[in-house]
């Protein structure tokens, strides 16, 4: 089956499969205009009638569809959890979304609160949490530095990525990403960095070659203070 375009699909789909409710958008990479051949539907639609939100997946009309079926006012648990891990997937959804219908006149308004909280940012992170994170990269360093086993530097380096691109985007009060969103994070704060981070993992899994990640992570670190290893405490409790 042809795929239909996607505003149209969304619109039937509405139509088909949530036709009595108040309000919808079209969101995700179609609308970004960076749609592959394995990109789906992301539609979030709104039910005052709900009790509370789920999540449901659908083959139609051409295309994997992804619904997000809130009420008016379920959907305020996602943006405050989404911002408590700074992973804002909802509030971006919302906030780029096109509106399909919204027969009461709120959809502008919810809009307009997903905007504001992207632009705010997530929550400062206090000294105690750059500290512990500063450890666990300190952590996962000295075992990438010291492994010979392929297999095991692979899943090092692996953790190191994530736990390094947290740091960056974290202590610049940014928003983070898992798996593509990774990258994509990095890119919306520093361009820069970002090629430079890719580069030096790009350059370790293609020739095994460790000394870019080091020399990343140890800048990254430079400025907070290095490396922590002594002195470093968690959950003593004073006497």
């Amino acid at each position: 089956m042809n795929k239909m375009e996607p505003v149209e699909a969304a619109m039937q789909f509405i139509n088909k499969q949530f036709p009595t409710c108040q309000g919808a958008l079209l969101a995700g990479s179609v609308v970004r205009k960076e749609a592959t051949e394995t990109s789906d539907l992301d539609i979030i639609i709104f039910d005052q009638s709900l009790k509370s939100s789920y999540r449901e997946s659908f083959l139609e009309f051409g295309w994997p569809i992804e619904a997000f079926v809130h009420s008016f006012t379920s959907y305020k648990y996602f943006f405050e959890d989404d911002c408590k891990r700074a992973m804002p997937s909802m509030p971006k959804m919302v906030a780029e979304g096109i509106i399909l219908k919204d027969e009461e006149r709120i959809i502008e308004a919810i809009k307009k609160e997903a905007m504001e909280l992207l632009e705010k940012g997530p929550d400062v992170w206090s000294e105690e949490t750059v500290m512990m994170k500063r450890y666990f990269i300190t952590d996962a360093l000295d075992d990438f530095k010291g492994c010979n086993k392929r297999a095991e530097e692979l899943c090092i380096a692996n953790t190191l990525a994530e736990l390094v691109s947290e740091f960056v985007l974290r202590t610049n009060q940014k928003w983070i990403g898992k798996s593509k969103w990774l990258i994509r994070s990095l890119k919306n704060f520093d361009k820069k960095f970002a090629n430079d981070f890719i580069d030096a993992f790009d350059c370790f899994y293609k020739t095994s070659d460790k000394q870019s990640i080091i020399q990343l992570v140890e800048q990254v670190l430079q400025p907070h203070g290095g490396e922590l290893f002594e002195g470093f405490s968690m959950g003593k409790v004073k006497k």
